[in-house]
């Protein structure tokens, strides 16, 4: 696990994920708390006895006891001093797997991929720690396995600004955690039931199972960010196209209306499986475009 300040590459062509309106993180707020099961941070209890709201026993005072927790009327009652034992209320953490493989860095419309991957990471820091909850983010295709442990207050949401800031970006030459393996280490670390929210363009494969595997404890929002360049090739004439999760190299004849219809075949194929794979997962499945207000389209599907 990876303390301390976190770097990742800036991607060439940032453009940032743009304005986060208070008054629409607050409206994003009350959508993801009824996608989070309708249970809000701080409603999450415990086992046992400690500091809360809630009263769980009344029993005579002990050495040690803090008599701030003394209650007047039940020691009134019985002429014996009385402390008060309440249900203790524990945070819900809401874990963020941010997507920065090679594929992040392409972008044709408003902003890159990676953007709107920013965006998300720093919109759910906010929603999380607004009434005590804790976030935490691991990184999947960074230049090494980071991972910002569960934190809360204002330091975990600078914790989180500054991580994304500094560049959310990938890194081709030191590839890190893939999908599946983030989404693998999340199930790992969070042994608490909580959010889980995953911001990827979901082209690494082998991320379903793993994803299942946590629909068991959590509740799941996925974000898939796409580009509208992806669905379909434009025509212009032969080009050469780089594969930036592996490097390969492929030379298409955009020209070819054969050719563009079996891109844009295989394409919403693949979109199609991820859809299906997400929803036999359980969980909230968003698409948002480097082309459009993401913010907006966020809150709006969670509704």
């Amino acid at each position: 696990m990876t303390r301390g300040r976190l770097r990742l590459v800036v991607p060439p062509g940032r453009q940032g994920p743009g304005s986060l309106p208070a008054g629409a993180v607050a409206r994003l707020d009350l959508a993801v708390s009824k996608r989070a099961g309708g249970v809000l941070p701080g409603e999450h209890r415990t086992l046992g006895v400690g500091t809360g709201t809630e009263l769980a026993q009344l029993r005579p005072y002990e050495p040690g006891d803090d008599f701030r927790q003394l209650d007047a009327a039940a020691s009134a009652r019985t002429a014996i001093p009385h402390v008060r034992q309440q249900v203790p209320e524990r945070a819900m953490t809401t874990w963020v797997v941010l997507d920065v493989s090679p594929s992040m860095a392409f972008g044709t419309g408003q902003r890159l991929k990676s953007d709107v991957v920013e965006g998300v990471a720093t919109v759910t820091a906010q929603v999380a720690v607004r009434r005590g909850g804790r976030i935490a983010v691991v990184a999947a295709g960074a230049p090494e396995s980071l991972t910002l442990p569960p934190r809360g207050g204002r330091g975990a949401l600078a914790a989180v600004r500054r991580l994304v800031q500094d560049g959310v970006g990938p890194d081709q030459e030191a590839p890190g955690l893939t999908l599946a393996g983030a989404l693998d280490r999340v199930r790992r670390l969070a042994s608490a039931p909580g959010l889980v929210v995953v911001a990827s363009d979901l082209r690494d494969g082998g991320w379903e199972k793993p994803l299942r595997a946590l629909s068991t404890r959590h509740s799941l929002i996925v974000c898939e960010v796409v580009d509208p360049r992806e669905a379909e090739l434009p025509d212009a004439g032969q080009l050469l196209l780089v594969d930036p999760e592996t490097g390969r190299q492929v030379e298409a004849h955009t020209s070819d209306p054969r050719v563009r219809a079996a891109y844009a075949a295989a394409e919403a194929q693949r979109r199609a499986a991820a859809a299906e794979a997400l929803r036999r997962a359980g969980a909230d499945h968003v698409v948002l475009s480097t082309d459009s207000d993401w913010l907006r389209e966020l809150a709006r599907r969670l509704r």
